[in-house]
């Protein structure tokens, strides 16, 4: 059975942090739903309902779209190890990019990664807790390197001409506003 919460208190707060995979969800007006999962130092919990998570140069950029279009963002936290448990975070959220101003207070709140492309900043209206009895053990064993390791060997030349040819547009032709 599920429990539903208006905020994110500090025992789900905790959970959430401690995972090392997440899970972004979006839809846009029409089109592909999207869900992506997202990995490394790259979420942070600011307040009881606000999230902000960094999204790296990947090989599309649908969430981007689909913010710019109605906001709508769910985040998925699942339990690989110990206690079994399936976390939700729904809620509006707006994108960032490099060129606008509130992008340098958040990007301080991240190590420097290479490749770093927006910041998402999720409000959250809803927090949903599951039981997860279903989603199998998994072990950690340590971050990837390529994706960072891409990034770098571009540079950030590189990067802006990556994200002109493969992230300027959705799988529906949308313009992502990346460049």
């Amino acid at each position: 059975m599920s429990q539903r919460y208006s905020e994110i208190c500090k025992e789900l707060k905790n959970f959430a942090i401690k995972q090392k995979i997440f899970f972004v969800t979006t839809a846009g007006r029409g089109g592909r739903v999207n869900i992506s999962p997202k990995g490394m130092d790259t979420l942070r919990i600011l307040g009881s309902n606000r999230v902000i998570w960094l999204n790296l140069t990947g090989s599309g950029n649908e969430t981007s779209v689909h913010v710019q279009e109605n906001g709508r963002m769910t985040l998925m936290f699942c339990a690989f190890e110990g206690k079994p448990m399936i976390l939700r975070f729904y809620g509006k959220a707006k994108v960032i990019h490099p060129r606008d101003a509130e992008w340098s207070g958040l990007i301080k709140l991240f190590p420097k990664i290479a490749g770093s492309r927006q910041i998402f900043d999720l409000s959250i209206d809803l927090v949903q807790r599951s039981c997860g009895m279903g989603v199998p053990f998994f072990d950690f064993v340590t971050d990837r390197r390529d994706l960072k390791e891409v990034a770098e060997n571009k540079g950030e030349e590189g990067i802006r001409k990556y994200w002109e040819e493969n992230n300027a547009f959705s799988l529906d032709g949308k313009s992502t506003n990346i460049v």
